[in-house]
């Protein structure tokens, strides 16, 4: 390892080294936290840590950063003596699909998501397509603490761009011989991977397109657009007066969705028509659907009512993913539009999600805005944040006596029509506090007492 690497890989230990790995792989500031050195070494550390035999695929988002970063993993990799194919801008579902396709050892994606342009990221796969494990990422940490002198065999880089044609096939062939004849449709691209096959895939099957932030920019990527940001898909929908539109996140994995009016169907709705699809057709084992303590606990109620069993896991896709294998559900996902399901080996995937929803409103008959009008009503929703004292860092936040008695009393009030989750950041000295009520009066009320009493309390 290089002086320059080991000081980079050094700044990591302690408390900040046991948190390189997020909820979703690495992610941080390009060119600082996410250095050509550190993914040199992350590199050659995924690359001596596999077992499998093959190529490792890399892909990248479009931020301006992803060429470097790309680089440097691949030279990393060949110096573990591993072939590396390049894909280029590519969405991240790309990449389990093609490791499965092409046999590979595992791959890599570049891209921190939804995060602003001037951050980065990256994802790990292994032979099987899926992330790899914490155990895996903890292998990875120890491989970077230990000093790396000398190298054996030197693998080649190829670049291997036309391979996602194959990906392209993979979404036309999941929804089978239907089409989009016609049907007025808005895409978001979000500046990011959408921009490489969305636009194409749904001309193929003749929607009546517009399309916003189509082409790839790695400035604009998620600045104000896409999946986190709806006001101009909402403009555009309506201006245009489509039936849907469609906002894809930086990497489209994920997806929001709106109506004819600028409704949003977030990813609790279309896990519900989705799944009353599947359930329709009986192939929605056990009519389970795998979702987070996020979820509305609206959607819980309705999906229920229909005879439906809804599990609730930890938030991250991760978790979602570990469930859906034990339990064997077949369908899954979070409220951000992050959904998993069967079709495309459980990887969160926004384009496949987007053409499912709109052949969904083909097979019914239906425009989305009347499946939305037949799901359910969604319970308000409010998320604050609640600073956690260093006093209470060095105990837990569960120590505090008179935090917990406002916990429990707002949960009492709201009874069985509402309820407090409370999760700890992971990032932050924070509390992250949910509260939910079909009464919006009752979240606002909750809302604003918790976070004025906790000010003078932790």
């Amino acid at each position: 390892m290089s002086n320059n690497a080991q000081q980079n890989v050094g700044s990591l230990h302690g408390s900040v080294f046991q948190k390189l790995f997020g909820t979703d792989g690495i992610r941080g500031q390009a060119g600082n936290f996410i250095s050509p050195q550190l993914c040199l070494q992350i590199g050659y550390s995924f690359g001596i840590s596999l077992e499998s035999e093959g190529p490792l695929l890399i892909g990248q988002d479009s931020r301006e950063s992803g060429s470097m970063i790309s680089s440097a993993l691949a030279s990393g990799l060949n110096s573990a003596g591993r072939e590396v194919w390049l894909l280029g801008i590519c969405p991240t579902p790309a990449i389990p699909n093609l490791i499965k396709k092409h046999q590979a050892a595992g791959g890599l994606m570049v891209s921190a998501s939804h995060n602003p342009p001037q951050d980065n990221g990256i994802k790990f796969f292994n032979s099987h397509g899926d992330k790899i494990t914490s155990q895996q990422q903890k292998n990875i940490e120890l491989l970077l603490k230990q000093e790396t002198s000398t190298f054996g065999n030197f693998g080649p880089t190829y670049s291997r761009d036309y391979l996602l044609k194959g990906y392209e096939e993979s979404l036309l062939a999941s929804i089978y011989r239907l089409n989009l004849s016609n049907i007025p449709i808005v895409l978001d691209l979000c500046y990011g991977s959408a921009t490489i096959c969305g636009e194409k895939i749904f001309q193929q099957l003749g929607a009546k397109l517009n399309v916003i932030n189509g082409s790839p920019n790695g400035k604009k990527i998620n600045v104000k657009c896409g999946s986190t940001y709806l006001d101009h898909l909402k403009q555009a929908v309506i201006e245009t007066e489509s039936q849907m539109g469609f906002a894809f996140d930086g990497d489209a994995d994920r997806v929001m969705a709106l109506d004819e009016n600028g409704r949003v169907v977030d990813g609790d709705h279309i896990l519900y028509l989705w799944g009353s699809k599947l359930k329709e057709k009986n192939e929605l084992p056990n009519g389970r659907i795998v979702s987070t303590m996020m979820s509305n606990l609206g959607f819980e109620k309705a999906w229920k009512a229909k005879g439906g069993v809804l599990e609730r896991t930890q938030i991250g896709d991760q978790y979602v993913h570990s469930k859906m294998l034990e339990t064997r559900a077949t369908l899954g996902g979070e409220q951000s539009g992050h959904i998993l399901s069967a079709l495309n080996g459980f990887c969160g995937d926004g384009l496949l999600t987007a053409l499912q929803v709109a052949t969904i409103c083909q097979e019914n008959k239906n425009t989305l805005a009347e499946l939305l009008d037949k799901s359910f009503t969604p319970y308000a929703q409010r998320l604050i944040n609640i600073p956690i004292s260093n006093s209470l860092i060095q105990k837990s936040w569960k120590d505090s006596i008179q935090l917990n008695a406002l916990f429990q009393q707002a949960q009492e009030e709201l009874g069985d029509s509402g309820r407090v989750f409370v999760r700890e950041s992971g990032t932050e000295p924070l509390l992250r506090v949910l509260i939910e009520a079909e009464d919006q009066h009752l979240v606002d009320f909750w809302s604003m007492k918790l976070q004025e009493i906790s000010n003078n309390t932790i």
